[in-house]
């Protein structure tokens, strides 16, 4: 058990029974009454937020997360099927841990997985990924007036919308947590 003056931000706590990874924590120090720790807590697996106000001498547990690299090899089912790159490890990753960054997986990525005792807690995608057009329409000459966008699909099956100049077989930057179009890729 630590203090809660050892608490940083970015720790996972286990906070009545849950996890939950502190976003903010300040020190406060209202004029008259008692210094506190004011943190914002996201539960890992809901996404819920939490606020609490710790006492300075207040015990709480941090646990212990270990966080690494691994890499995306194939879907089984409802899981994501990861390596370790050290040890060649294989683990079964629940999809839901990745969220809507899941479509844009592609085997042999590098992911980034959190482990807490044995359990998957966090599974975080890269930022951007590089993907193939499999099919768009092709550009109608004359109609750039504006920024015009045109539908395409990906290597992954996911559609999205990129400018009138990408052809089929260009490679395109996206970014996994919206969806959009980046940059074309030479």
């Amino acid at each position: 058990m630590a203090k809660a003056s050892d608490v940083k931000s970015g720790n996972i706590l286990r906070f009545n029974g849950e996890l939950v990874s502190v976003e903010e924590y300040i020190h406060r120090t209202p004029g008259n009454l008692r210094a506190f720790y004011q943190a914002r807590m996201r539960n890992v697996k809901t996404g819920k937020l939490v606020e609490y106000r710790f006492r300075t001498d207040e015990e709480v547990e941090i646990a212990r997360v270990e966080t690494n690299d691994y890499q995306y090899l194939y879907e089984d089912g409802e899981f994501f099927v990861v390596m370790d790159n050290e040890s060649y490890e294989q683990f079964n990753i629940p999809k839901g841990l990745f969220g809507d960054t899941a479509r844009f997986l592609k085997e042999g990525m590098n992911v980034i997985v959190a482990f807490e005792s044995e359990e998957a807690i966090m599974a975080q995608a890269p930022a951007s990924v590089e993907l193939e057009i499999t099919y768009t329409e092709p550009a109608v000459k004359g109609d750039t007036s504006t920024n015009a966008l045109k539908n395409a699909t990906v290597e992954t099956g996911v559609e999205i919308r990129v400018p009138l100049f990408i052809n089929q077989g260009d490679r395109v930057k996206v970014d996994t947590r919206t969806g959009d179009y980046m940059e074309r890729v030479k």
